[in-house]
């Protein structure tokens, strides 16, 4: 007599381990899923993930025990998870993969192991089963490597407007006043641009290390390219070999914390008309007639320890005709700006120099006291030195320095991006942060309340409010604007144009103002917000949302969204999205963990806006990345052990308000973010039509490292970036910015990927371009000195041009 047992033969019996095995796997995978699906629900979220898991757990048992049944529920339980994850997330690649990848590997292998369950004659069957599985592996794989979550309007671009060929400076952090970091050179163009080359790199021979970074777009004044580093040296080179002509060093102290120099002013005093003179000047005019050899083209830059320095172009010698040596204090008048060795009071953005002024605000470091430096705004002379106004908000009588023993208003919404001007107007536009300390806001005095977060014009001449336009109101987000306004002229319709200001916010919102009023073009729309607040604050009752123009990752996160590499860190995600407290973006921080999204990263930072001025192309770049913060009373917390530091990772102490705040990436246990990608993109907006042209996610994991591990592929998911692009006339627009290590070409019109260069290390820079005076060739410069998120490091300034012609 023969026994046979469930759909083998003895023979069979000694074979049976790997679906035992298998077996064994997909029932902890179950039970898994199932003890986090019960967490879940009880959380009041998806009921998915644990019927999946007892499907799973009792799928894995049959399969122990070899019984056909085991991989019949395996099959509908996949199938069920294909029906939900359409029927959650649609067609989204991203947000599929965590949902469907699993059961696909799983189901691929269940199928090569069916003979052992069920005989040689599902052989082939399964065979056939295991082949289509494996062609949606290979399929699945080769979609990991392209471009996701792709928008493309219908609309046909543009044609291209007027170029030039002939040289002019990129004197101003955004090339010109208007901030739009537009060239108007057209001879690297589409139909060449792959050609392009390393024409010269230089290297600064300071690397960033810590909280210091390269985020340097150099200035181009003739034949001299002029680049800042993160502890303010500046270095003088030749624009068409990059020789180094001259170097000089302030002797800044290395304190490690926020070192960085954007951008250096340039000032000449035979070339400007004078026409903000005051008497203050005459006697220096007096001294100085023009042709005097005394310093006839300046470098302007602000310091990291708070020092406005000019500095002979030609000589890299200190101009001793301005201040006391070259050199202006910028400390007088602003009080305590030094606590316990650490200096609170920086500046790290390009100087604004507006005719014979320099037009500047400050950093001040966040969320340490209610007592912080004034975000006072002032102008000094740029022949002399002398202070000629000031704006302090909340002293707005004082309008030079403020009375003996007294100082400018403590701690003053600031101005620590860059500004942009508009000399017909004869207005300055001010991108300035929220009030301190950032996160409670329950003593702010209502005199400088309606300056947070807000846009705000000033005459040139006299430093007076002329408008104000506020995009949070009482900002307890951080929501602060980081991003310099772009002036343009935008077509009415009627055959005339709108002056317009275009402020991009950390929001992901773009607002679209008049430049003479601050009224919007594009709708605003107050929008009721959630009014749940810390003890001792309070929140507006609305917030502006500007519907009229598009918007870039500013929808509210839902689980829906939460992911992961693997359906376990997506399950976990999904927990602690709803543990934490999540109305949507103005949610108020609260002493249970508290979301914010978007992030005080941004939406937009500080790279700011580029403009295809003859098309008007708005190119945009985004980070995506919400953080978790967490109020902490104070007698909860031991202050000799609090991380100190700027932003995630980090706890501020915030004194004089009743808590500390705890802040926190909101990562997976594997260190990848928990919202799905992408988490950053390249966009344009068309300013006339205000509507999204295109999207596509900014760059590649390549070079990401998590957990000490690079990623080494290059899956372009999307990353966060910093700095912004330069479009020039041809209608290309180069950036380097991404956390892989590539300088690109992308066409302003469609975002197709033109060309890309490989750098020694990443970028989190804006670069540049100018046509050599000398040579005629147009170059793009880049200083590369390490991505926001890697650990190389570097201090490269590499410029690129196309091949010299024999």
């Amino acid at each position: 007599m023969t026994t046979h047992t469930s759909g083998a033969g003895a023979a069979d019996r000694p074979r049976s381990w790997p679906l035992r095995f298998f077996g064994v796997l997909l029932a902890l995978i179950g039970l898994v899923l199932a003890v986090g699906g019960i967490q879940l629900v009880t959380l009041g979220g998806s009921w998915y993930y644990l019927l999946a898991g007892a499907a799973l757990l009792l799928s894995g048992i049959l399969l122990l025990l070899r019984h056909k049944l085991g991989a019949w529920l395996f099959g509908i339980t996949a199938l069920a998870t294909v029906v939900w994850a359409v029927a959650e997330v649609g067609l989204d690649f991203w947000k599929l993969v965590p949902r469907l990848a699993p059961f696909l590997v799983l189901g691929f292998v269940l199928a090569l192991l069916l003979p052992q369950l069920a005989g040689m004659r599902a052989r082939r069957s399964a065979y056939v089963l295991a082949s289509v599985l494996g062609v949606g592996l290979v399929a699945g794989a080769f979609a990991i490597f392209q471009p996701h979550g792709v928008i493309h309007t219908a609309a046909a671009p543009k044609p291209l407007g007027p170029a030039t060929a002939t040289p002019s400076d990129w004197q101003h952090y955004g090339r010109t006043p208007a901030g739009t970091r537009f060239a108007p050179f057209d001879q690297i163009n589409r139909d060449n641009v792959k050609q392009l080359e390393v024409a010269w790199t230089y290297r600064t021979g300071e690397i960033a290390e810590g909280a210091s970074e390269f985020q340097n777009t150099p200035m181009q004044i003739g034949d001299t390219v002029f680049v800042c580093t993160p502890l303010n040296k500046v270095v003088a080179l030749d624009a068409d070999t990059g020789a180094e002509r001259w170097k000089f060093d302030p002797k800044v102290e290395d304190r490690k914390t926020w070192n960085r120099c954007r951008g250096l002013g340039y000032y000449e005093p035979a070339k400007v008309s004078q026409p903000y003179s005051f008497e203050e000047d005459a006697a220096w005019h007096a001294a100085h007639p023009a042709g005097s050899p005394v310093c006839a083209s300046r470098v302007v830059m602000t310091t990291i320890d708070a020092r406005l320095l000019q500095i002979d172009a030609k000589t890299g010698e200190l101009c001793q005709d301005f201040g006391q040596g070259g050199v202006v204090d910028l400390t007088v008048g602003m009080g305590k700006v030094d606590y316990d060795n650490v200096l609170w009071y920086y500046l790290t953005s390009a100087p604004t120099v507006v005719g014979n002024m320099v037009i500047i605000g400050g950093w001040t470091f966040d969320g340490r006291s209610v007592d912080e430096p004034s975000g006072v705004v002032r102008a000094f002379s740029a022949d002399s030195g002398e202070l000629i106004w000031a704006w302090d908000m909340g002293q707005p009588e004082i309008t030079k320095l403020p009375p003996e023993g007294g100082s400018y208003s403590r701690s003053t919404p600031n101005v620590w991006s860059t500004p942009a001007f508009d000399e017909d107007l004869g207005l300055v536009y001010l991108p300035l942060g929220n009030q301190q300390p950032d996160f409670w806001g329950g003593n702010r005095p209502e005199t400088t309340e309606k300056h947070s977060s807000a846009v705000v014009a000033l005459d040139i001449r006299t430093g007076r409010e002329r408008w104000t336009f506020q995009t949070v109101h009482h900002d307890i987000w951080d929501y602060d604007i980081a991003s310099q306004p772009a002036l343009y002229d935008i077509p009415d319709g009627k055959g005339q144009t709108i002056p317009a200001l275009v402020q991009l916010t950390k929001r992901g919102q773009i607002f679209l103002l008049d430049r003479r009023d601050g009224t919007p073009i594009a709708e605003v729309e107050e929008r009721a917000v959630p009014q749940t607040v810390a003890a001792g604050d309070w929140v507006a009752k609305t917030q502006p949302y500007s519907v009229g123009m598009p918007a870039l990752g500013a929808e509210p996160l839902t689980e829906a969204d939460m992911w992961g590499a693997t359906f376990f860190d997506q399950l976990v995600c999904r927990i602690a999205f709803r543990k934490l407290n999540y109305e949507g973006e103005f949610t108020a921080p609260s002493t249970k963990p508290t979301l914010i999204y978007p992030g005080y990263y941004g939406g937009f930072n500080w790279g700011s806006a580029a403009i295809d001025e003859n098309r008007g192309y708005l190119f945009l770049n985004d980070i995506r990345i919400p953080q978790v913060v967490t109020l902490i009373p104070h007698e909860n917390v031991d202050e000799s052990k609090l991380v100190a530091g700027h932003g995630v990772g980090s706890t501020y102490p915030m004194h004089g308000t009743p808590f500390v705040i705890d802040h926190a990436a909101f990562n997976s246990p594997l260190g990848i973010p928990c919202n799905a990608p992408p988490w950053g993109v390249f966009a344009a907006v068309d300013l006339e039509s205000r509507e999204l042209m295109w999207q596509v996610p900014a760059g590649t994991v390549e070079d990401a490292v998590v957990n000490g591990i690079r990623a080494s592929l290059p899956v372009p998911l999307g990353m966060p970036t910093l700095g912004s692009g330069v479009v020039t006339a041809s209608g290309l627009v180069f950036y380097g910015a991404t956390q892989d290590y590539y300088m690109r070409a992308l066409d302003v019109a469609t975002g197709e990927e033109l060309w890309k260069s490989r750098m020694p290390v990443g970028g989190q820079a804006t670069p540049m371009s100018y046509v050599s005076p000398k040579t005629g060739r147009q170059y793009v410069v880049m200083a590369a000195g390490g991505a926001r998120q890697s650990p190389d490091r570097g201090d490269y300034v590499i410029a690129y041009a196309l091949p010299k012609t024999q």
